[in-house]
């Protein structure tokens, strides 16, 4: 009886010890992946959802103001020369 308490005790340290093992592998095999994503993000200069919100703000406003202008060079009328 003590042997097999004895093989059971060291079984379930083996196992114990594989499942915190297995969680870190995990966690680490995340942030390998993390770092990997980001790193390719930064090779081909792509922006950060935050940029590409400003950046089509800045857009959009600087297309209503090309509007206004395109509104406002119709409605000049040209007089015609007698």
């Amino acid at each position: 009886m003590k042997n097999s308490k004895f093989v059971f005790d060291k079984i379930a340290k083996l196992l114990e010890q594989g499942l915190i093992s297995s969680r870190d592998l995990a966690n680490e095999l995340v942030n390998v992946l993390k770092s990997k994503r980001e790193e390719i993000v930064f090779k081909m200069k792509l922006t950060s959802k935050e940029e590409f919100d400003i950046l089509s703000k800045r857009v959009e406003l600087l297309e209503k103001k090309l509007n206004k202008d395109h509104l406002k060079l119709k409605k000049t009328k040209r007089v015609k020369k007698s």
